[in-house]
């Protein structure tokens, strides 16, 4: 690790301006690879999905996938960028382990989509990011190093190759530079990168899901002191969900703000993101165009989509996100500040499907933002990598609906279902959790807290109903918290009138 001076990060921000730049790779839901006909399920076993073409053998031919040339218009539509009318896939050489063909076919200088944008809200006001360029590629393959510690090739006794990932259609979002973020450079960050997955899933091209590597996220960051030039940036590669986003480009900050203070240079290169440390570790020195020399694929005709399918395509958009949360904001009847703090946290998309489900908009939030948020920052997770669906909430609120648990137990089902133990209704059924609601168990209970409090019995008996809480209290502590306050609390004043 480096020796250099450790500012906080408010201490980086105040001395230095951050640029930062984002680099989202997206794994198109195809039933096929990009340029052969083998299948893209997510989860089959090694090297079972791949063909000559993909492999990269000799005298294999590629042909391009149409739907996939349809899903990366879509979304540069849906990114308010111009459809090139002409295009044309390149050849990058590069050398890795999971790229059989030592090339990988994309697009180089002239991409199908070109010059939009995508407008985030951070703190109530709308920031907009500029979109240089969406291109079309094919993804590598997946190494997989193992007989070391931390997973990556050094220290590793060996390496394997899983050449069914090679070849299936990859679409990558490359942002302009985004200067004056100022100190909200992270949560910008990662406001962007939430955006663009509820914008691509609105589209229905891709599951977008992180944990899984369908989206990727390559974070550039660079720092300059006011008014000099932007200085050399870094990369920190395949950062793999929001929160780490966020976290990325913080760390680089920290990072880059010490090693300028002392006087150092910040080396060009890719990193790597620790998410056990928040910290990132050079990985090796970043390459430039040059030494990928592109050159024109041989193998494949042009690109030259029609500018009366491109009509089509954009006419047929959905609903994008953005006009969703404000429609559905008033439907739920939420005030700004919940809105915002539903989007701060990652739950619009979780709420709208609880809803969905069956339950109201204030419950779902309540859950969402209440006990399992709570979850999800103790345990450095997502919300949505909890292990809870959305139905499961709904189902839990009905229960509580129903009066066969109250809140407090709810919470207690919760932590079951977290925990894997099954649905809200079977972990009422084997915890034994349901209220008790039988009225003459209560009654009993309700005649042993008078009988063992008669000094609050009698402040109830003279008229003070507010003392009838205690009893109520000493019901629930009875029985362990399974009665109905409500009837506990009916039968307390009406046992004392």
């Amino acid at each position: 690790m480096s020796t250099a001076t450790q500012l906080s990060y408010d201490e980086a921000v105040a001395r230095f301006e951050p640029v930062i730049g984002l680099e989202t790779h997206v794994e198109l839901g195809t039933n096929t690879k990009m340029f052969c006909g083998c299948p893209t399920e997510f989860g089959a076993e090694p090297n079972t999905q791949v063909c000559p073409v993909c492999l990269g053998l000799p005298g294999s031919l590629p042909v391009a996938n149409r739907a996939a040339i349809e899903a990366t218009i879509r979304i540069g539509l849906a990114l308010n960028c111009s459809i090139a009318p002409w295009g044309r896939f390149a050849r990058k050489n590069y050398f890795y382990p999971d790229m059989p063909k030592n090339f990988q076919i994309s697009q180089y200088d002239e991409p199908l989509c070109v010059d939009g944008f995508l407008e985030v809200e951070v703190d109530g006001e709308l920031v907009r990011i500029g979109i240089e360029r969406v291109h079309l590629e094919e993804d590598t393959g997946k190494s997989l190093h193992v007989g070391g510690s931390t997973g990556r090739i050094h220290g590793a006794t060996e390496s394997l190759v899983d050449y069914n990932r090679a070849g299936i259609p990859l679409v990558e979002i490359v942002t302009k530079p985004v200067p004056g973020t100022g100190a909200r450079a992270p949560q910008i960050a990662k406001a962007y990168v939430t955006e663009l997955r509820d914008v691509i899933r609105s589209l229905g091209v891709s599951d977008v899901r992180m944990e899984q590597g369908s989206m990727r996220c390559d974070v550039n960051t660079s720092l300059n002191r006011p008014g000099e030039e932007w200085g050399t940036r870094t990369e920190t590669k395949n950062v793999n969900s929001l929160r780490s986003v966020e976290r990325a480009v913080r760390s680089e900050i920290i990072r880059q703000s010490g090693v300028l203070t002392d006087g150092g240079t910040i080396i060009q290169e890719t990193r790597h993101f620790h998410e056990n440390t928040g910290e990132t570790t050079s990985g090796r020195s970043k390459e430039t165009a040059t030494d990928y020399r592109y050159f024109p694929e041989p193998d494949l005709v042009p690109l030259a989509p029609a500018a009366e399918w491109v009509a089509e395509l954009k006419a047929a958009l959905p609903e994008l996100p953005r006009v969703s949360r404000q429609r559905q904001q008033a439907e739920w009847g939420f005030s700004d500040l919940d809105m915002q703090s539903v989007l701060n946290a990652g739950a619009w998309e979780l709420i709208e499907a609880t809803v969905a489900a069956g339950t109201n908009a204030a419950a779902a939030r309540k859950w969402w933002l209440g006990e399992l948020a709570r979850h999800a920052n103790e345990t450095d997770k997502e919300l949505d990598a909890l292990g809870v669906s959305p139905e499961a909430v709904a189902q839990l609120q009905g229960l509580v609906d129903a009066g066969k648990i109250n809140d407090k137990l709810a919470r207690v089902v919760l932590e079951g279902v977290i925990a894997g133990e099954g649905t809200p209704a079977e972990v009422v059924a084997a915890r034994g959790l349901e209220v008790v609601s039988d009225e003459g168990a209560l009654t009993k209970a309700v005649d042993e807290a008078i009988a063992a409090n008669p000094d609050i019995a009698a402040k109830v008996r003279d008229g003070k109903v507010a003392a009838a809480g205690a009893l109520v209290g000493a019901v629930m502590k009875a029985t362990g918290g399974k009665a109905d306050a409500k009837t506990v609390r009916e039968l307390v004043i009406a046992r004392l009138s």
